[in-house]
């Protein structure tokens, strides 16, 4: 079997990116092999290969989420067939390929009614919501929400996820356009950043008080914003750094004048615990069929690979990008 795959040699800026055709083995006995037809691009991705989340074992692959067919499986695998349809979010890299091996346990079997294209765009954004919204701060109808890059592609799921919860969605944006779509899928209050203090506006919103709970996928100097913009025995939830680090954060920001709780979660780590991997899953596929739609920027061949990761980082999206092999 032969696989186009994505590959990079050393961390660096999206010319390291490469395309390569190698020889696939078959699967080991608790593998399956998969032919990729949806590929997912996400900032963790940019992350891997930009060597700001060090990757072991270079050369590598990239990509974490696909959705595609089986192929073939491992002699102990009992729970899928060939020509099932799967999806999936896992390490070890490789979700940038035309074909590849995957542990069977990493494997979510896809209900019938679900797109490939619409799984592969939601299903790591939809259970970095459900770490978010179940986990890390259960919402409750009522809640006051700030969600960053509210028209992005992680922002568009978290929105719909939280209003769904019965919360009040303050989102920043970076344009009209952008809030026009934010507030599409449900954003209640929409702040452009680049003309506004997003800071000042959720206080006005919210009468003084701050918002529950932040989601701060961009980092850098907004990181410290977001947390005075977070309302007494609120959270923030520091998801991503867009924008760079965000530096040393004084306690003092943290309290005891102002309370605020400040976590770092990865939805890497939430999903290596297997059976909460597939929970959370399944709450995405039923928060699919309860009316959680996905806004695809666009579709990408894969060898284009280089070309999304420039895109996504220019910030100009609007949703979510996939590759096609």
């Amino acid at each position: 079997m032969q696989s186009i795959q994505i590959r990079f040699s050393q961390p660096g800026d999206h010319t390291v990116i490469q395309c390569q055709t190698q020889a696939l083995a078959a699967p080991a006995p608790d593998e399956i092999q998969i032919q990729h037809t949806a590929i997912g691009v996400n900032f963790v991705d940019i992350y891997h290969r930009s060597g700001q989340y060090p990757v072991a074992g270079l050369p590598s692959g990239l990509g974490v989420e696909a959705v595609g067919l089986i192929t073939a499986t491992g002699s102990a695998v009992r729970h899928l067939q060939i020509g099932q349809r799967v999806a999936y979010v896992s390490l070890p890299l490789g979700a940038y390929s035309s074909h590849r091996n995957l542990p069977a346990h990493r494997a979510i079997a896809l209900p019938e009614h679900l797109e490939d294209q619409t799984v592969a765009a939601l299903l790591l954004r939809g259970i970095t919501a459900h770490m978010l919204f179940e986990q890390v701060h259960p919402l409750r109808a009522g809640h006051h929400v700030l969600i960053h890059a509210a028209a992005g592609g992680l922002g568009l799921v978290l929105t719909q996820w939280a209003k769904m919860s019965g919360a009040i969605v303050i989102g920043t944006v970076g344009s009209p356009a952008k809030a026009k779509l934010a507030h599409a899928h449900g954003a209640d209050h929409l702040v452009e950043y680049k003309t506004m203090n997003f800071v000042d506006e959720v206080m006005r919103i919210t009468d003084g008080r701050g918002a529950d709970f932040v989601v701060d996928g961009i980092g850098g100097s907004t990181l410290a914003q977001s947390l005075e913009a977070a309302a007494a025995f609120g959270t923030v939830a520091s998801v991503g750094q867009v924008a760079g680090l965000p530096g040393d954060i004084p306690m003092a920001q943290l309290g005891p004048k102002k309370p605020v709780a400040l976590i770092r979660p990865g939805v890497m780590q939430y999903i290596s615990d297997t059976p909460r991997y597939h929970r959370a899953a399944q709450a995405v596929f039923d928060k699919l069929t309860q009316g959680l739609r996905p806004h695809i920027d666009s579709v990408l061949p894969l060898q284009d690979a280089a070309l999304a990761h420039i895109r996504l980082a220019s910030g100009t999206t609007q949703g979510a990008l996939l590759l096609r092999p």
